[in-house]
């Protein structure tokens, strides 16, 4: 299996780099099986059912890109440099791996002043990243970050304009709830409190779980074969409730239904056993076609950047030449591309797995 397998051609000026307001008038390319239908994601409803259940990814996005100042003292006097840093994730003992630029001009020991409530300490380097520890912790951490801080946008926004004060909401989902994600869950940004309350009222059950997005979500694939390549790992957790859930719907017959790439793989992850399962811990799952999925039975997404990991999921759920058959209506229809971009609702022809109590019905 090729690296080359999962690619296309994309054109730049598909590449969106602000949402489309209200959040439900994105566009929805629907693909149940081998059948397009182009819609809005307000209309979602129109392929669900009562007894569905989506999951919902509830990580809270940080505001994890800072700008401080690095001081020296030298023989000519007090020097400055200016530092930038992306936070990566926390590590176990506290400390976060950041990328940081220029890092040859921070020295292990040496602070960095982010604001007057936010500075932090390097105190090591590793494989090309720097590790901080910062004055505060816990929620003391959260609001001084919240100040700080900027919206880490996806390379592909930030190259071509700078994260505003817009992007503080934009780039988080309405549900967000547990701070911990350094990107957004992207295809519940979709969602606004009309579509969620609307599909309650049909009759579509939801599911909160927690996976903390890190940057690695956007790391490109390095090695011809893809079977060989490693994924980065991420926090996430699949609560008692959460997993009574999804057996419930599964047991009575109805669909599951992530909401994202992120919920998907969390939930594949907690049910490695044979079906779901409470479960919390770092996950670097990797879904590619040959793939067994237990508990998925369709999956709403964004679309994805050529050759990536995202589009060797994808292909896993709907076969690679049906998935390259959406992507090439995606790209002439029109259809906005990536975090900020359209979505769309993948629907196997058959389920996946086979549920025993739809199929008994």
């Amino acid at each position: 299996m090729k690296l080359s397998d999962f690619d296309f051609d994309l054109p730049e000026g598909l590449i969106a780099t602000r949402p489309v307001s209200p959040r439900s008038a994105a566009r929805l390319l629907v693909a149940e099986g081998d059948r397009i239908t182009d819609a809005h994601v307000r209309d979602l409803g129109n392929w669900l059912r009562p007894g569905d259940r989506l999951v919902l990814n509830d990580t809270r996005v940080l505001a994890a890109r800072l700008t401080g100042e690095r001081r020296r003292d030298s023989a000519q006097g007090a020097v400055t440099a200016r530092i930038e840093a992306t936070l990566l994730g926390p590590r176990p003992d506290g400390d976060w791996a950041a990328l940081i630029k220029p890092l040859r001009k921070l020295k292990p020991g040496e602070e960095v002043v982010f604001s007057p409530r936010l500075r932090a300490t390097l105190t090591g380097i590793a494989d090309g990243q720097g590790i901080l520890r910062f004055n505060l912790a816990g929620a003391d951490f959260d609001a001084a970050l919240a100040e700080a801080g900027t919206m880490p946008l996806p390379p592909y926004i930030a190259s071509r304009r700078p994260a505003d004060d817009r992007d503080r909401d934009d780039y988080q989902t309405v549900f967000a709830r547990v701070p911990g994600a350094v990107a957004a869950p992207t295809a519940s940004l979709h969602f606004d409190t009309a579509l969620l309350d609307g599909l309650r009222a049909q009759g579509v059950a939801f599911t909160h779980v927690t996976l903390h997005v890190g940057a690695g979500t956007f790391l490109p694939v390095k090695v011809e074969d893809v079977t060989t390549h490693r994924m980065h790992a991420e926090w996430g957790q699949v609560s008692d409730t959460a997993a009574a859930e999804i057996a419930a719907t599964r047991a009575a017959g109805g669909r599951v239904i992530p909401v994202g790439t992120t919920a998907l793989r969390l939930i594949e992850s907690a049910a490695r056993g044979g079906a779901i399962a409470p479960w919390e811990g770092e996950t670097d799952i990797f879904i590619y076609p040959g793939f067994r999925f237990r508990v998925t039975d369709a999956l709403m997404t964004n679309f994805h950047l050529p050759r990536s990991t995202l589009m060797m999921l994808v292909s896993a759920l709907m076969g690679r030449e049906r998935i390259a058959r959406i992507y090439a209506h995606a790209v002439t229809s029109g259809y906005r591309f990536f975090s900020y971009g359209d979505a769309s609702l993948l629907i196997p022809p058959v389920p996946v797995p086979e549920n025993p109590a739809r199929r008994s019905s």
